[in-house]
């Protein structure tokens, strides 16, 4: 079996984060592995407090893996600090990291900030550097550029700026655009798209961990990014499609979805 290593936050409520990842991953057949980065306290309606841990058990956590473990993919999400950034591009170096996909979270849905300001920059020439893909949201994709980005033709060229950051190859997400949902893809040269329904509903927590988690997986399988981009981009559809309710706030997508129909849970 595969194995994916995901870096990230941990997220009290089980829809983003650490506990997202590993969700996703299973459903797309791969064995998940993680290296917790902080601890949030979360629930639906938002990001009360976050604690970081120590950069020695982050990187205690990630060598020890690497040590003991062939790992084929790599998912970062949530490192909020300098020398976070900093030790995980330490590990991935040593450990001659492969299929590192970067999730640039920034800022969560109730607006808490998850990563300081300070540390753009730094995620930027560190992480973005090593990554194979990377994959922010619109308001990511702002923030890295400094441009707005309204239209498709705004997103290709945010695109293409933020490739030049590191040449990492990007996946701008557009389900913050008007009309139908649209992914924007660059390879350092072509572009294509990911095209799909827009769904509406309020219970979206964790789905950009959740995309950026499915595509590590799938590159872990063997899967070259255009299929895997695509092949994540029906899963995240699905699990979107059939989110569900919990709690007063945003509900998460149902990662489990496709799983528990075949096992007639439904």
């Amino acid at each position: 079996m595969k194995t994916v290593l995901t870096i990230a936050g941990s997220d009290s409520c089980g829809g983003a984060g650490i506990q997202a990842d590993l969700k996703t991953i299973s459903a797309l057949g791969a064995y998940g592995m993680s290296a917790i980065t902080a601890v949030t306290a979360q629930n639906t309606m938002g990001v009360l407090n976050v604690r970081e841990l120590d950069v020695d058990i982050i990187r205690d956590q990630i060598n020890c893996l690497y040590d003991d473990i062939k790992i084929d993919a790599v998912k970062v999400g949530m490192v909020s600090s300098i020398k976070i950034i900093d030790v995980i591009g330490e590990c991935l170096q040593k450990n001659r990291a492969v299929n590192i996909v970067v999730d640039p979270v920034m800022v969560s849905k109730s607006g808490y900030h998850l990563l300081r300001t300070e540390a753009r920059g730094e995620l930027i020439k560190v992480l973005f550097t090593l990554a194979e893909v990377v994959t922010p949201n619109l308001y990511e994709a702002k923030l890295l550029t400094g441009d707005n980005i309204e239209a498709l033709a705004q997103m290709e060229q945010a695109a293409m700026k933020i490739h030049g950051l590191g040449g990492a190859k990007v996946i701008i997400k557009g389900g913050h655009l008007a009309g139908d949902a649209i992914d924007v893809v660059y390879d350092g040269e072509n572009f294509s798209y990911l095209k799909g329904k827009r769904i509406e509903t309020k219970n979206t927590h964790g789905t950009g961990c959740t995309f950026s988690s499915a595509i590590a997986a799938l590159l872990a399988r063997g899967y070259q990014l255009p299929e895997a981009a695509s092949l994540a981009k029906e899963y995240i559809n699905c699990a979107i499609e059939h989110s569900f309710e919990l709690g007063r706030g945003a509900g998460p997508a149902n990662h489990f979805y496709s799983l528990y129909q075949k096992a007639g849970c439904l």
